[in-house]
């Protein structure tokens, strides 16, 4: 019988560093107006958000024998872009110097979307 840690471990972590980083205060970051003109914070959130659901994905298919669901796909994408709105109004009510962002949700969702993609490509038979 495999034990699901092996496969979740992964992605757990991914999970707890996402979570730090989002709940670090704000004065905790540089001020660089140069940053602000690249969208640097909006780039992060892809990224972050990318891996999370590649790992997610991964764990899944390697869970289920390397067999993955378009379904359980789509379930892992709603659940990463549900975490990163749920991050937003922890933001914005818990931690010090943070505030909600629309924009980091449409990030966190483009990074979903883009580790879901990638991983369906990858690890969905045709």
């Amino acid at each position: 019988m495999k034990h699901p840690a092996r496969y979740f471990l992964p992605v757990l972590t991914w999970l707890i560093l996402i979570t730090i980083l989002l709940t670090l205060p704000g004065s905790a970051f540089p001020k660089a107006n140069w940053l602000d003109k690249i969208w640097l914070d909006k780039w992060i959130h892809v990224g972050l958000f990318s891996l999370l659901q590649f790992n997610l994905t991964w764990s899944a298919y390697k869970f289920n024998n390397k067999q993955l669901r378009v379904s359980t796909l789509i379930w892992l994408t709603i659940g990463s872009i549900t975490y990163g709105i749920a991050m937003e109004f922890v933001q914005k009510f818990w931690v010090p110097n943070r505030s909600f962002d629309t924009g980091d949700i449409i990030a966190d969702t483009a990074g979903a979307i883009i580790g879901a993609v990638y991983a369906w490509r990858r690890f969905i038979k045709k």
